[in-house]
């Protein structure tokens, strides 16, 4: 087995989290939605987690899974005969940016519909974290997914929250293949959005659009959350599409994309549906109570709900 990316710290000491076991289930996540309040350390190219202090602890964050999480199913109900998980493998680390504007929009991007894993999916610039820094590691992603290169400098970063991230999202599709905790930074640039975006050279290999969302909307797609039966009630004064840029033929022309589509959620079977992933609806509205807290303002409760655990 490579080395272990997250570890969890158990009965005193660190320990290895096996592929098919539930890191908020080791960590005592309740029946209920979460999140759960997790301490955090972590160094060049691991994470360790644990759900009380200890030595070296550098944040404490929420930690969220989806309502439909296959590993905490797995968890809950006997595995059906003939059905095997990886062996041998750990649970990964990734990183994922949401680079905030200095007019206090974020930066969201499509993945192409070629990837293997979340195809057609609206997510931030991210990805596995190798041995690196967890910042280095997701300034990297966030230059090889969108070629914007930061100056050093000229922004500043905090840990939002983490995510225990499945693919397939559901045991409906299938068995899992894919086990991550994300951890998702919030990177305050000092640049307005429109400096951003004369630098953006997405990558198409693995970027098909992207866009900038300001808090309202962002606000509304926080609130759509999946594993719901009834979506919220929404703002009667939500633009009916928002702006973003799609890639064709290796150039950016602007797409006028529905309302509609930010606000689906994850289809009970096997689609590459265009949407929001869950684990970016949870992260959005931890950047949105991150924004309450500097401001003062009022934060809309869904998304305070779903980021009660943070610390400052």
């Amino acid at each position: 087995m490579a080395a272990a990316r997250v570890l969890l710290l158990l009965s005193g000491r660190p320990e290895s989290v096996g592929f098919a076991q539930s890191v908020c289930g080791l960590l005592g996540a309740g029946p209920g939605p979460g999140p759960w309040p997790t301490h955090c350390g972590w160094k060049r190219g691991q994470l360790l987690l644990s759900d009380g202090p200890f030595p070296g602890a550098s944040a404490r964050l929420p930690l969220q899974r989806s309502p439909f999480c296959p590993f905490a199913a797995l968890d809950q109900q006997p595995r059906p005969p003939g059905t095997e998980l990886p062996t041998g493998r750990g649970v990964d680390l990734g990183v994922a940016v949401i680079l905030q504007s200095s007019d206090q929009t974020v930066l969201l991007t499509r993945r192409t519909r070629t990837l293997r894993v979340s195809p057609n999916l609206w997510v931030p610039p991210g990805g596995h974290v190798e041995l690196e820094e967890l910042l280095d590691g997701g300034l990297r992603e966030l230059r090889e997914e969108s070629g914007i290169q930061l100056p050093a400098g000229q922004f500043s970063w905090v840990p939002l929250g983490l995510w225990e991230s499945a693919y397939p999202p559901r045991l409906s599709w299938g068995l899992p293949k894919y086990h991550h905790i994300i951890l998702y930074l919030l990177v305050i640039s000092q640049e307005s959005e429109q400096q951003l975006q004369a630098r953006i050279q997405p990558n198409p290999s693995e970027v098909s659009a992207f866009m900038w969302l300001g808090a309202d909307v962002a606000a509304a797609v926080a609130a759509t959350e999946d594993g719901t039966e009834t979506p919220r009630l929404l703002s009667q004064e939500l633009p009916p599409s928002v702006l973003a840029m799609e890639l064709e033929d290796g150039a950016a022309r602007p797409l006028a994309l529905p309302m509609s589509t930010l606000l689906r959620t994850t289809p009970a079977t096997t689609e590459d549906t265009e949407r929001v992933s869950t684990g970016t609806k949870f992260a959005l509205g931890l950047w949105l109570q991150h924004l309450g807290r500097q401001s003062g303002a009022h934060v809309d409760p869904g998304c305070a709900k779903e980021a009660q655990n943070t610390d400052p």
